[in-house]
């Protein structure tokens, strides 16, 4: 498990050219008119992890194998998208089937890239999507809700507890606010999944800057970052520009010899993933041997059957136990048998809650 994230914004704005470096393919066009990605485009890119490396050699390990994540490229809103106007239908369509959303924000001017809104203002931006966004969602419930009025009067019960938080929802969504503000109960929240809601799922603000700004942003991006404190979101600030120059260079060394030109030490790409990750709540466990060391994602607060579960079905469901090593211990005392010596191997049954950085071995038996 990684995860989905759908890359958005209004036309014009980066997304292309982000999407281009993320995946480092020219598969989505970047060009100067509105709408040049009409259907989704789907990049997977592998998570950059230093322990993985520190752990493959230690455990000389063959093979070195990333957790990826999934980013879509979805064509340009505009006003009126949630009636349809622009690619509106396709776009409200794509954005329900991913997990997490990376708001593209144009925060740079240039005077030869045209602005659909024809000036620059990143915070109207934002609102213009989230507004058509939450308008779709609006209409979406409220033609759901008469049919599950109906069957919750003759006792259906699945039916009311949709209602339950259908009402509050609306309510949310017509004072303006997204569904995302609403706060289900441990109960509530598969249901709620389960509505697709476009304003429910988590939001990155993705501020695209010029190439002086990369390192610290810029005032247009400053405002964004207020806005997404204010929301409980979060933001980065990246260079798409910058992101596609370095996505065309060969080596790690020549990488990092053009970033620190810029005064950076890390790509965007990283810190779109480090948000990402934090944004919905995941983390990064391992497994070392002598054919590969790979690392595994999955949701914080996981069991440890569940993080099995991760790497086969088989796994969870005959479950016996995780030999566990710490990362910091298992890199402290060179190895599995260091840690073995020590006493830092543990064996952790179904209750064991899963830690980022935890290095797993399984006993499963089906």
């Amino acid at each position: 498990m990684g995860f989905r994230c759908g890359i958005v914004g209004l036309p014009n704005v980066g997304k292309s050219t982000l999407f281009n470096a993320l995946t480092a393919t020219a598969a989505a066009a970047a060009a100067n008119y509105p709408f040049c990605t009409i259907e989704p485009n789907v990049g997977r890119v592998p998570v950059p992890d230093p322990r993985l490396d520190k752990l493959a050699s230690l455990g000389k390990s063959q093979r070195v194998v990333p957790t990826q994540l999934e980013f879509v490229d979805i064509a340009g809103l505009v006003r009126g998208a949630s009636k349809g106007e622009g690619l509106g239908n396709q776009f409200l369509g794509h954005i329900r089937e991913v997990d997490a959303i990376a708001h593209v924000l144009r925060c740079f001017e240039n005077g030869d890239i045209v602005h659909v809104e024809g000036s620059i203002d990143p915070i109207r931006d934002a609102e213009t999507v989230e507004t058509e966004l939450m308008l779709a969602d609006m209409d979406s419930l409220e033609k759901r809700l008469p049919n599950l009025q109906k069957k919750a009067k003759g006792g259906d019960k699945e039916s009311k507890a949709q209602i339950e938080i259908i009402e509050p929802v609306l309510e949310a969504l017509r004072a303006g606010k997204p569904a995302r503000t609403f706060v289900p109960a441990a109960e509530q929240r598969e249901t709620l999944r389960q509505l697709q809601l476009l304003t429910a799922k988590p939001v990155l603000y993705v501020c695209n800057v010029e190439e002086t700004s990369a390192d610290k942003g810029n005032s247009l991006s400053a405002k964004v970052a207020e806005m997404a404190a204010r929301q409980g979101a979060s933001s980065v600030v990246i260079s798409a520009a910058i992101e596609a120059e370095i996505s065309q260079l060969s080596s790690a060394e020549e990488r990092q010899e053009f970033l620190a030109t810029l005064g950076l030490t890390e790509t965007g790409l990283t810190r779109v993933i480090r948000a990402g990750y934090g944004l919905l709540g995941l983390l990064t466990f391992f497994t070392v041997g002598p054919k590969e060391a790979r690392a595994w994602t999955v949701r914080a607060g996981a069991k440890a059957p569940e993080a099995a579960g991760a790497i086969h079905s088989d796994f969870e469901r005959g479950f016996i136990a995780a030999e566990t090593i710490a990362y910091a211990d298992y890199v402290a005392l060179g190895g599995e048998a260091g840690a073995k010596e020590a006493g830092k191997a543990r064996t952790e049954g179904r209750d064991y809650t899963a830690a980022d950085g935890d290095v797993f071995l399984f006993r499963f038996n089906v």
